[in-house]
């Protein structure tokens, strides 16, 4: 089991700091063209989580924060892609905990939060668990054979996207049995989790971005809870053309709003 959290970092480490992290697929093979797109503005970290069973949103979090100390990142603004928005809560919350229980700052400082198709409590949460017990039972070979169907799709949907197009490959490779069975993993803490007192009490500026085609996540109930009960709110934004992947199929409309909430415009 890979048990290892795996991390890059691209950019000059004086520009700020944006950490990126991924939905339910757990990597990096799909966030290429974004990365391009906000290069020289910001510091871009990049990760690929471990293939784990057992892990907490905690264990997720602790884990980030450990692996960003060690190659020297000791403050960001977090870009919670889905699955990746619980684990910027859970940092959040660890934060707040760290600071309450100290009454100084936590070793890794989170500039601010911005979601990317993600959301403080899924507010379907029967529809996560059924997903949950479905992907649980879905055979290997017909994930794999909607895999390569995705795949194709995406060739000709992302033909003008080299960063994209390079990692497709990498993306399929990545399907396996233990990969699905982490999947489902992560759709349990989803349907567990509830960070909806941390987004109450946050003090960090806290920004989304959806896409209007999203069938995974609902964006109206998101939005709505978040401005009735997130003061922290700055600022939710909806691409039009985009879908759930809204990092990637509205990669320029995404990178102009995370650059000027972070305040990297040129």
């Amino acid at each position: 089991m890979e048990e290892k959290l795996q991390l890059r970092l691209y950019g000059d480490e004086l520009l700020p700091t944006l950490i990126y992290l991924p939905g339910l697929h757990g990597d990096w093979t799909l966030i290429g063209a974004f990365r391009h797109a906000v290069a020289g503005r910001v510091r871009f970290v990049e990760m690929t989580y471990p293939r784990t069973l057992t892990w907490s949103l905690d264990d997720y979090a602790a884990a980030i924060e450990q692996v960003l100390l060690e190659n020297g990142v000791t403050r960001g603004w977090l870009l919670g892609e889905s699955f990746g928005s619980q684990l910027a809560w859970a940092m959040a919350a660890r934060n707040q905990n760290s600071h309450a229980a100290k009454g100084d700052s936590a070793p890794f400082q989170i500039d601010g939060i911005i979601l990317a198709g993600g959301f403080v409590r899924h507010p379907l949460q029967r529809l996560v668990r059924l997903a949950e017990r479905a992907a649980g039972v879905i055979p290997l070979r017909l994930l794999i054979t909607v895999i390569f169907g995705y795949a194709k799709v995406a060739r000709f949907r992302f033909r003008r996207s080299p960063e994209i197009l390079e990692r497709l490959d990498e993306f399929i490779e990545r399907r396996t049995e233990l990969d699905r069975q982490a999947a489902v993993h992560r759709l349990h803490l989803i349907a567990e989790s509830d960070f909806r007192s941390v987004a109450r009490g946050t003090n960090l500026p806290v920004f989304a971005l959806s896409g209007l085609l999203d069938p995974i996540v609902p964006w109206p109930l998101v939005r709505r809870w978040l401005r009735h009960h997130c003061p922290a709110l700055r600022d939710y934004r909806l691409i039009h053309r985009a879908d759930h992947n809204v990092l990637g199929t509205g990669t320029r409309e995404a990178a102009r709003l995370v650059l000027r909430w972070m305040k990297c415009e040129t």
